[in-house]
């Protein structure tokens, strides 16, 4: 059973510069509520009962925001606003499934998966990029149920244009199992045009073996002077491991750019 996610936070949100100069990206509002929360409601409705949150000294704002607990008291005891008590009480049940851990130097997102060890505790984990909005499907809970019955690891994909491929990990398809899912052969970071393998692009939802964690220790530095986790998902699959390719239902929003955020936040408020 997947019960446990993680969620990489440590990132300094650049691209969303000057918003994110004092403030954590994940926290900005979108339709009246931060973005993380997208994530952690996707979260609990596939049935995840713990997520470890990966943050820096620099993001601790975000664990102020779920442990703001007596600024809340403070303010419903002389207003008692309605509105406020139900987001305190959804905020206190957040609270309870979240832990923290820290990655204080930006080494990667593999190096930022190597950081949870100790706190996996079953053979697989979900991990979900706050960045990669997916609404109006569960991909995570679709995701989950392809792991009961395949019983092997499971990354979303999406069909890209070609022209788009190497601003993206782009997977090598082994074969089709149905129409939404394949197994991967390969997965090429960011390819030429006229290398890329296929079209069909990785998005932020893996479902991961607890045996990653031997492969990051390990492993050395990529492209930028970063671990990345895509370098120790080749080597995993390299060594016969089975990775699925899940084509979700949903609508994929990209929260990371100023043009995504903005984007992101008119379509949430749409649907």
């Amino acid at each position: 059973m997947i019960k446990q996610a993680i969620i990489p936070l440590a990132g300094l949100g650049t691209r969303l510069l000057p918003l994110t100069s004092i403030f954590a990206k994940e926290l900005l509002p979108m339709n009246g509520k931060p973005g993380i929360q997208y994530i952690l409601d996707e979260c609990i409705e596939a049935g995840i009962k713990e997520v470890i949150f990966i943050i820096s000294n620099k993001k601790k704002i975000i664990k102020k925001y779920f442990y703001n607990d007596s600024f809340f008291k403070k303010i419903i005891k002389k207003k008692k606003d309605k509105r406020l008590i139900e987001e305190y009480k959804k905020i206190k049940k957040y609270k309870k499934m979240i832990k923290f851990v820290y990655q204080n130097k930006p080494l990667g997102t593999g190096d930022a998966v190597y950081k949870t060890k100790s706190k996996i505790k079953n053979d697989f984990f979900l991990m979900l990029l706050p960045d990669d909005l997916i609404i109006k499907k569960n991909c995570s809970k679709a995701m989950i149920s392809i792991h009961k019955k395949k019983k092997c690891s499971v990354m979303a994909s999406m069909n890209v244009p070609r022209k788009t491929v190497n601003r993206w990990g782009i997977y090598m398809k082994e074969k089709n199992i149905n129409k939404k899912n394949f197994y991967i052969k390969d997965v090429v970071e960011k390819p030429n045009v006229n290398d890329a393998p296929s079209n069909y692009a990785v998005i932020g939802r893996y479902i991961l073996p607890k045996k990653i964690f031997y492969i990051l220790k390990n492993q050395k530095k990529g492209k930028g002077g970063e671990i990345h986790i895509t370098d120790a998902i080749r080597t995993l699959i390299q060594q016969n491991n089975k990775f699925i390719g899940h084509n979700f239902e949903g609508k994929y929003l990209d929260c990371g750019t100023m043009h995504g955020y903005i984007k992101s936040s008119l379509e949430i408020a749409k649907s």
